[in-house]
């Protein structure tokens, strides 16, 4: 039987957080920053807010894992929380264990259980940092994810109710989808291998996101993400919940973004909504 990953963390260790910048342009600031997370690592992200002093919304966003891709990393959605930050939303991009482009090859499936524990803890970790930002108002605080970023975030909404709604983008709704990708598992350890981690499989744990309200976001030719995957995902969610298919692959497109900035400006009461 394999360990059960942790999800728990020490809530009084230092964060030890490092700045630098910001920079400022059009009534907006962001910079790089690091962060300690409890596993001998330090991570970067981008935290990008507007100027005055609040309260303001807030944004968690964790990106994609797409190797070949130059946005495979906390530079995804930077463009996105400027334009965010210009109606008034402080936003966090962090980086994750799949930043690393080599990450999928490198592990292994006896890694899988221990590494979704530490990434779960890591997002814990920078919603601590989020709202604690001054005038982050903890009562309007969206988790954004895609990919990968997607399907840990609702491991993460799970044990951690404090997001308030969510934007899930491309995500599969078993770890094993991917996971069998690489490196190859067959017969009884394959069976073994998916009795233990269906526990934490998304669509295991969707349901305790409620009542935060989710929207989806699914691509009709993505190879990843079959349209039936995605349809039973979204049948496993409470309500309120609500899907959206563009024309496209695993990467979506423009209209995405679109539709996403309009969807959250109405859950987190912006204004210009």
């Amino acid at each position: 039987m394999k360990n059960a990953p942790q999800f728990d963390y020490d809530k009084s260790q230092s964060l030890d957080v490092r700045m630098l910048g910001p920079r400022e342009e059009d009534g907006i600031s962001w910079g790089d920053l690091t962060y300690a997370v409890p596993f001998g690592r330090r991570r970067a992200a981008y935290l990008v807010r507007p100027s005055g002093e609040g309260p303001f919304p807030a944004i968690l966003y964790v990106h994609w894992y797409e190797p070949t891709a130059q946005t495979s990393n906390r530079t995804q959605f930077f463009d996105e929380a400027r334009a965010m930050a210009k109606r008034g939303v402080v936003s966090l991009l962090v980086e994750t264990l799949w930043s690393d482009r080599d990450w999928f090859i490198k592990r292994t499936h006896d890694d899988d259980l221990r590494q979704i524990g530490e990434q779960v803890v890591e997002l814990r970790l920078a919603m601590d940092l989020l709202l604690q930002q001054a005038g982050v108002d903890p009562k309007r605080f969206a988790y954004v994810g895609h990919d990968f970023g997607a399907m840990y975030g609702v491991v993460m909404g799970s044990v951690d109710s404090r997001p308030t709604c969510y934007t899930l983008m491309a995500g599969t709704p078993r770890f094993p989808d991917w996971f069998f990708y690489y490196p190859q598992i067959e017969g009884e350890a394959r069976e073994e291998y998916l009795g233990f981690i269906a526990t934490y499989d998304p669509i295991s744990c969707v349901g305790r996101l409620a009542p935060a309200p989710i929207l989806y976001q699914f691509g009709r030719e993505d190879p990843h993400v079959p349209v039936d995957r995605a349809e039973e995902f979204f049948a496993e969610t409470a309500e309120p919940k609500s899907i959206l298919w563009y024309e496209g692959g695993h990467g979506l497109n423009e209209q995405a973004s679109k539709d996403r900035m309009a969807w959250l400006a109405r859950q987190l009461g912006l204004v210009s909504a």
